[in-house]
């Protein structure tokens, strides 16, 4: 299991976009993807629950990965976090 909390940079957050892209990317995987941002958790494959955990630019978000296919997932979307979704 890997876990890594982020502070989302992008101007708008995790809105629709970055969600389906995290959803997209997650879902092609085996691993599991928990993404937490205070007492809110979502479904790493699912754009509707990261949506509504209403990351605004500034949030913590904190991101586990657990599967065989952990390593790769986790690299992926921790270059996604520090690149503020590639909207910067």
């Amino acid at each position: 299991m890997k876990t890594a909390t982020y502070t989302v940079t992008n101007a708008l957050g995790i809105h629709a976009r970055p969600a389906a892209d995290i959803a997209r990317f997650v879902g092609k995987h085996k691993s599991e993807v928990t993404l937490t941002n205070g007492a809110k958790k979502a479904n790493g494959k699912s754009v509707l629950m990261i949506t509504a955990l209403g990351a605004k630019k500034g949030a913590e978000v904190t991101v586990t990965v657990s599967g065989e296919d952990e390593e790769e997932v986790f690299t992926q979307l921790d270059d996604m976090f520090a690149h503020g979704f590639y909207e910067e």
